[in-house]
């Protein structure tokens, strides 16, 4: 069936407009915060933006403010410039904030001062974090990642939140977005703000009206590459059920005589990687996400203690919990995160469609190989990632 922008804006008129507040550890003026922003908002659902001036990867859940009341430095690509306030709205979407601050400092500038003062709410129905540039698998990197840190002072705070995580690692800005690659395909930014949003909707929808996660839970999210520059291999993952150990990482101190510096490395340790909560027949979102086109979705609770010898009642299977977006990991026959009948085909005219106008036209392949630049929205051209030894050096940016 072949829905047009006209049944999809019926549908999401039908369906609760859900108060969602977005945030990131890149920037309020990057790419997939907006594409995931745009994405949300076609949804039907009231959305806003809270995030940083400029790029706090690797902040995990630290709350700093500004000691200055204007920026002593341009905002991340100069959007804002040294001068302005340390706070302030988008100067083009009054639902957009910036702030010169940590992630989580964004959620509680988010609760207490944005949304009370400009949105006359005092709380939100979910929180989305990302989707960042750079994968957060494992739990070493939950306890850095900015983008996760955002994400569990949520819901500390009582929000059901999720954090995305994308493979794709190349920080841009939002005017940066193609409206179409050389492929003839949608520009990563805009499939993977898709996918976001697409689960989102899912858990949205399978609450139908309640809570969307019990109190104390999060999600945590992580999509592959998503080759739309190039091809159509991978467009589409379907998202998989995970854990976050299994597989997992840690950092190392590798020493290199020849400049006599340190660096870090990765170490598969055993304590990281021990199974004492949740379902140990999971795979690992580390092994689902590295294996292939597959996105990982994993529960977490912030509830740190370790178990009693009689686990508390009070606990939730997570099973319960997952939407129809998310597949199992041993399924047979998975279904992509943009659905099964979706299209990332560019439209002929040039003009970007909107993330929920989804037809049943396949993702349309191309032999021609990604040229050194590609046209933007805004007439300009961006530098397409060619450089496969930069992309791999920067797959964790936190």
């Amino acid at each position: 069936m072949r829905f047009s922008f006209t049944s999809v804006v019926g549908f999401a008129a039908a369906t609760q407009a859900l108060n969602i507040l977005i945030t990131n550890d890149d920037g309020a003026f990057t790419s997939n915060i907006r594409e995931l922003y745009k994405a949300v908002k076609a949804y039907g659902h009231n959305a806003w933006i809270v995030a940083s001036a400029t790029d706090m990867s690797g902040q995990g859940g630290r709350a700093v403010f500004s000691t200055e009341k204007n920026l002593t430095t341009d905002s991340e690509f100069g959007f804002i410039k040294a001068g302005a306030p340390a706070f302030g709205q988008d100067p083009i979407d009054p639902n957009i904030f910036y702030y010169n601050g940590t992630p989580a400092t964004m959620v509680f500038l988010a609760l207490d001062y944005v949304l009370p003062k400009y949105a006359n709410l005092s709380t939100v129905d979910l929180v989305l974090s990302g989707p960042n540039f750079g994968l957060n698998l494992g739990p070493f990197l939950y306890t850095i990642s900015g983008t996760i840190g955002a994400t569990y002072a949520a819901v500390e705070r009582g929000i059901p939140a999720i954090a995305y995580s994308a493979t794709y690692s190349v920080q841009t800005p939002y005017t940066w977005t193609n409206k179409s690659t050389a492929a003839g395909l949608q520009d990563p930014a805009v499939i993977t703000g898709r996918l976001a949003a697409n689960l989102a909707q899912s858990f949205i929808t399978k609450a139908a009206g309640k809570r969307i996660l019990p109190l104390g839970y999060g999600v945590n999210v992580n999509i592959p590459y998503i080759t739309s520059f190039t091809n159509n291999s991978c467009v589409n993952p379907p998202y998989v059920l995970t854990r976050m150990t299994n597989g997992a990482i840690v950092d190392k101190a590798v020493y290199n005589p020849t400049t006599g510096l340190f660096r870090y490395g990765d170490l598969v340790a055993d304590g990281v990687n021990q199974c004492i909560n949740g379902d140990c027949s999971l795979p690992g979102e580390t092994l689902v996400v590295n294996g292939g086109c597959q996105s990982a979705v994993s529960f977490f609770t912030v509830d740190y203690d370790a178990p009693s010898p009689k686990q508390c009642g009070n606990t939730t299977d997570i099973l319960t919990l997952i939407p129809p977006a998310v597949n199992l990991w041993n399924s047979t026959s998975k279904v992509g995160g943009l659905g099964a009948n979706s299209t990332v085909t560019s439209p002929s005219n040039g003009t970007n469609t909107t993330p929920s106008s989804v037809s049943t036209a396949s993702a349309r392949s191309s032999s021609t190989g990604v040229s050194s630049s590609t046209p933007t929205s805004g007439g300009q051209t961006m530098k397409a990632p060619v450089v496969v030894a930069a992309f791999l050096a920067s797959l964790y940016m936190f």
